[in-house]
């Protein structure tokens, strides 16, 4: 927004004092990527800038990181689980947190409050507590190091996000909407399916992209209830910061953080056209 002409010295300088600080926090929480990003295409196996990369000598970059992550049988086998972690989890915690958010959003709910402080525990209690508690749990079921076991972890930690995000979305519903469906006599999945969750699509994939996010990049619970099979990305990324020091990991970690923009410029999308739906201007 540009600075109106009749503004005051005091306001011309906090105008621009503002923008200063905003870069000012913008860089400080970009300045790991900036840093991240071109070491991934270091042609030395080396976590420091050398000379040829410092004198953009073509010599100093190369891909050879990139296909080192590529062609590693560790580290595509930390993909796939990562992928199938991840979207049977983003699968559970979507149908659950959306149906959990449906039950908060009815005017007869007894004990909302409570209901969904319970639901979003996962997302206040630290992660330690809560990976030293699914590990004590699941070990009674047999569920530590089992595919089973580290997706309903994930499930867990998904579900607060689902819950937030189409609650949000059903906060300007039209109740009147499903009212109107039964009198034209709908039943309540009919209304369901063809009133209810076209509305609120956008919450809940806005919810499943936060769980699925969630999910690829979690590493605590994952050390605690996974085993030796079910080795996900990050805690590949983890062993090998731990055990062999490469910079294969700073490949990993650029192509996590590509795969973390794309996801939440579809989230923004998805906000906006949200908004849009609700006669919200911006």
């Amino acid at each position: 927004m540009a600075m109106p002409e009749c503004a005051t010295t005091g306001e011309k300088v906090w105008y621009v004092v503002f923008r200063l600080i905003c870069a000012a926090i913008f860089l400080f929480l970009v300045g790991p990527l900036l840093v991240i990003i071109p070491l991934s295409f270091n042609a030395e196996p080396y976590f420091t800038f050398t000379p040829e990369m410092l004198s953009f000598d073509p010599a100093g970059f190369s891909l050879r990181w990139y296909d080192d992550f590529f062609t590693s049988d560790a580290w595509q086998t930390a993909v796939k689980n990562s992928i199938i972690v991840a979207i049977a989890s983003t699968i559970l915690a979507t149908v659950l947190g959306t149906i959990a958010a449906l039950g908060l959003s009815s005017r007869y709910m007894p004990y909302k409050d409570v209901i969904m402080a319970i639901l979003i525990s996962p997302m206040i209690v630290p992660l330690i507590i809560s990976a030293a508690a699914m590990f004590f749990f699941f070990s009674r079921f047999q569920l530590t190091q089992t595919y089973i076991g580290v997706i309903l972890a994930h499930t867990a930690l998904g579900i607060p996000f689902v819950v937030i995000t189409v609650t949000a979305t059903l906060s300007g519903f039209d109740h009147s909407l499903t009212r109107a469906s039964a009198s034209l006599g709908a039943n309540p999945v009919q209304t369901f399916f063809k009133v209810v969750l076209p509305l609120v699509t956008p919450g809940v994939i806005s919810g499943a992209l936060f769980a699925f996010i969630t999910s690829f990049d979690e590493v605590v619970v994952v050390l605690f209830i996974a085993g030796p099979e079910q080795t996900t990305l990050p805690i590949q990324m983890w062993a090998g910061i731990r055990e062999e020091i490469s910079p294969t990991i700073l490949a990993a970690a650029t192509l996590l953080v590509v795969l973390s923009i794309a996801l939440l410029t579809t989230l923004e999308f998805l906000r906006r056209r949200s908004a849009r739906m609700r006669g919200i201007e911006e």
